[in-house]
């Protein structure tokens, strides 16, 4: 009978609510193709072999990534404990003791019990509090999985971003050995009557301006690269890189089709499994309002038989089992069903909009790479003008009455368009980075929680 009332569940397993995903994208964004770039292996996505030492390095190293791990071996014991309290639990009591009456020989009585008790599982709070258990355990692996997503997207970004602070420096270093060239070409000048020691003296201030913008572009590689050096776990120290314009990013961006977020993004599984932990939660709650069976018994060996003590000792064993229904705390109990409730749709809520959010940054990811890339063409033809007006301006002033300014505006609208095109480039190869880890990229496609 008891092996019966247990195996009879009174709650259905969780089954996921009806969730819209269409247009999760975006209006503008269609597609029916499930291919995803979030499905591609972070080795096939990021080709450069010195990110991909630095992703291994921090996959090893990052301490973030460690902590999520040990919550990994917490949910586990959780659920081993969960899945334990199914079977009988048995302790071992031994007592004894010595008595003398009125100056009597003192007598010596023992008592070796083994007792058990066996929680009967007739309304399934055991079973629900296992399958809450059991969502907690995968929970946390969804919550490595997030971990490691966002440490290999930030890992990408910070390699980027040293990137383009390289080029920049370098086209800044080029700039001012041009612009140096030119305050010797006027100083010449000067000597022939064709220019004034004014304009030598703007041209000198303006070249000592860039070569300031150097000495801060040197102060952020070095902080991005102490901000990279703890995100990988090491003290801080030069980060070995390749350069921008060798870097090569997807040019197709698959997104997949919305309800593929759902399996996916490891920050949605989670959020779900949060909701899935609230189910049972409520149901374990609402099993409380139900009587509780419980099974005991024990045996033992004693020499102590009431008011008589018998030697050598005898054999003991007795049994029981109760049924023990609430009365007094029903009220409580109806309150903790109440607030169980509650926070099963808070979970709920926090579902949908975990699922909200993700569509969000796939669509802000896809209009940051397609902006940069649409100004890419443009860029180039606004550098090659300004390149010609460059040229252009000098001639004319070494031949003819055309000022310095003239030639100073023409070189700061150059070097502003070449450092935007760099910035482009970023801007264009971060989008990627960021779809890439809106879809879910990044993840281990081999690790699945039992």
């Amino acid at each position: 009978m008891a092996v019966t009332l247990s195996g009879c569940g009174i709650y259905k397993p969780y089954s996921r609510p009806e969730i819209k995903t269409d247009g999760l994208y975006g209006a503008d964004v269609t597609t029916t193709d499930t291919t995803s770039l979030g499905n591609v292996g972070w080795r096939e996505m990021f080709t450069d072999p010195k990110l991909q030492s630095l992703i291994e390095q921090g996959l090893a190293n990052n301490t973030d990534l460690q902590s999520a791990q040990w919550r990994i071996e917490e949910a586990e014991a959780t659920l081993k404990s969960a899945r334990l309290a199914f079977l009988p639990s048995f302790s071992l009591a031994p007592q004894g003791g010595v008595s003398s009456f009125d100056g009597s020989k003192a007598s010596w009585t023992y008592n070796v019990p083994v007792t058990a008790s066996w929680e009967i599982d007739i309304f399934s709070r055991l079973l629900n509090s296992k399958r809450k258990a059991k969502a907690l355990y995968e929970q946390s692996w969804e919550y490595k999985q997030a971990v490691q997503t966002q440490l290999i997207a930030s890992i990408a970004n910070y390699y980027y971003t040293l990137l383009m602070l390289d080029s920049q420096l370098e086209i800044s270093e080029q700039t001012v050995v041009k612009w140096r060239e030119t305050v010797d070409a006027m100083k010449s000048l000067k000597g022939a009557g064709m220019t004034n020691e004014a304009a030598i003296s703007q041209a000198e201030a303006n070249t000592l301006s860039v070569e300031t913008s150097l000495h801060d572009l040197r102060y952020q590689i070095r902080q991005i690269e102490n901000s990279f050096s703890a995100l990988l776990g090491d003290a801080p120290h030069v980060i070995e890189r390749g350069r921008l314009d060798q870097q090569s990013v997807p040019q197709r961006l698959a997104v997949g089709i919305p309800v593929q977020m759902l399996s996916n993004r490891p920050d949605v599984k989670s959020a779900e499994l949060n909701l899935v932990q609230s189910y049972y939660a409520t149901n374990e709650a609402r099993a409380s309002l139900y009587p509780n069976l419980q099974l005991s018994g024990s045996v033992g060996w004693t020499n102590s038989a009431g008011s008589f003590i018998v030697n050598p000792g005898k054999l003991l064993w007795s049994a029981a089992g109760s049924l023990v229904q609430p009365i007094f705390q029903a009220g409580a109990n109806r309150a903790r069903v109440k607030i169980a409730k509650a926070q099963q749709e808070e979970a709920r809520l926090a579902f949908q909009q975990a699922l909200l959010n993700a569509g969000s940054e796939v669509n802000n990811a896809l209009a940051q790479c397609q902006t940069a890339r649409d100004k890419a063409e443009l860029r180039e033809r606004q550098i090659a003008a300004l390149e010609s007006t460059v040229v252009s301006t000098e001639l004319l002033m070494q031949h003819s009455n055309t000022t310095y300014l003239e030639v100073l505006t023409a070189q700061q609208s150059l070097l502003s368009a070449q450092l935007s095109q760099v910035t482009d480039r970023f801007d264009e190869i971060q989008g990627v980075v960021n779809l890439y880890q809106a879809l879910g990229g990044g993840r281990d496609m081999s690790s699945v929680a039992e």
